[in-house]
């Protein structure tokens, strides 16, 4: 009887000692699993800072440009940083943004960009790139700030409060009227062509 009760003894023991590794690595996974998912998190939101975006010194133009823009210095004191307008806020657009944002670091890292000279020779197709992609969201992140419903029309001019007025009846969206808003447009753009089509 004792070496029966023995064995129970050692089978309890046994299921106590594999339930408690159990908990252990349950415990383990979860800790590292957060850990993980935080230094997932702080490393997408320092990538979405401002001094991230122009910490390559071919942004440092844009920087200069946006530094003269509306968007920085206003008198109302609202200011939109670049993830702002460059960055989505829901988590799937903002992941796919990251992707498509990797290739400029590529870029970067590759010296097809990293003289100003360079960038400007790529800089009407990188802005075109970017106007298509702010299109094909309906200008997401301009709406962020800019709701045309909450516009107060009489208090623009005739032709500013005629066109977002008319936006939604003529398929337009923010980008179509507003690429220079921010920065300076590349050369080689055609505003004349943008204005016949709208």
């Amino acid at each position: 009887m004792s070496s029966s009760s023995d064995n129970q003894s050692d089978k309890k023991g046994r299921r106590f000692s594999i339930g408690g590794a159990s908990i252990s690595i349950l415990i383990s996974t979860f800790l590292v699993g957060s850990l993980s998912w935080s230094g997932f998190n702080v490393a997408l939101e320092w990538t979405n800072t401002e001094s991230f975006c122009v910490s390559c010194h071919e942004m440092q133009g844009n920087l200069e440009e946006y530094e003269e823009s509306v968007h920085d210095k206003n008198r109302t004191g609202v200011k939109a940083t670049c993830p702002d307008c460059h960055v989505p806020r829901e988590f799937g657009p903002k992941m796919y943004s990251k992707v498509l944002a990797a290739k400029d670091i590529y870029y970067h890292l590759t010296g097809s960009i990293d003289t100003r000279e360079k960038f400007e020779a790529k800089r009407l197709s990188m802005a075109e790139a970017v106007w298509a992609k702010m299109k094909s969201t309906d200008s997401r992140e301009c709406r962020n700030c800019h709701d045309v419903p909450s516009m107060l029309l009489e208090e623009q001019e005739g032709r500013a409060a005629r066109k977002h007025k008319n936006m939604l009846e003529i398929n337009k969206t923010c980008i179509d009227c507003h690429k220079g808003v921010a920065h300076d447009l590349p050369d080689g753009y055609d505003e004349d062509e943008d204005e016949d089509q709208s």
